[in-house]
């Protein structure tokens, strides 16, 4: 039960490693179990925790893969519980930290027409060039994008959408 709340608790902030440190140094002292090999285990339950957010997984799916990885039933059960009361926090921090991480820093578009091409279709065909500037956490990095017209518009009717949920949220 402690493990599981300390993981949970990381899952729902992450932006406190130091705590997680130091709460598996205590766990790992008060259970007499090697600091080493128990960061081993948290590492790989975090990522098997982070792949079920990826993928929007249900409590029910935790812990039946959870029993099929070795767990008892008993325990699978109640992680899988842990799963479903921490969920929201959980989803909230991870798409904060995605917004701060992937934040758009500066657009740069360059509006084109093919005047030539071996296939005739394209000829005539209007496109967009786009640099995105994200701030990575670490510094930045450019991203290069083409295109097509409708594909801008779909992009930007989405970026529209996105803006208006988050007016709405804030």
């Amino acid at each position: 039960g402690v493990l599981v709340k300390i993981l949970f608790e990381f899952m729902g902030n992450p932006s406190q490693g130091g705590q997680l440190l130091e709460n598996l140094e205590e766990f790992a002292e008060e259970s007499g179990v090697a600091l080493g090999g128990l960061k081993g285990i948290v590492r790989d339950v975090l990522t098997i925790f982070k792949s079920a957010m990826k993928v929007n997984m249900s409590s029910a799916f935790i812990a039946e893969d959870l029993e099929k990885l070795g767990l008892d039933a008993e325990r699978a059960k109640h992680v899988g519980g842990q799963w479903k009361s921490n969920y929201g926090q959980m989803t909230r921090s991870a798409v904060a930290q995605t917004l701060m991480v992937n934040q758009l820093v500066d657009m740069e578009w360059r509006f084109g027409v093919t005047a030539g091409s071996s296939d005739c279709r394209r000829v005539g065909a209007t496109f967009l060039q786009l640099k995105l500037v994200l701030d990575k956490g670490n510094g930045t990095r450019d991203v290069y994008m083409e295109v097509t017209l409708p594909q801008f518009y779909d992009l930007l009717h989405e970026l529209e959408k996105c803006k208006s949920t988050m007016a709405q949220l804030s």
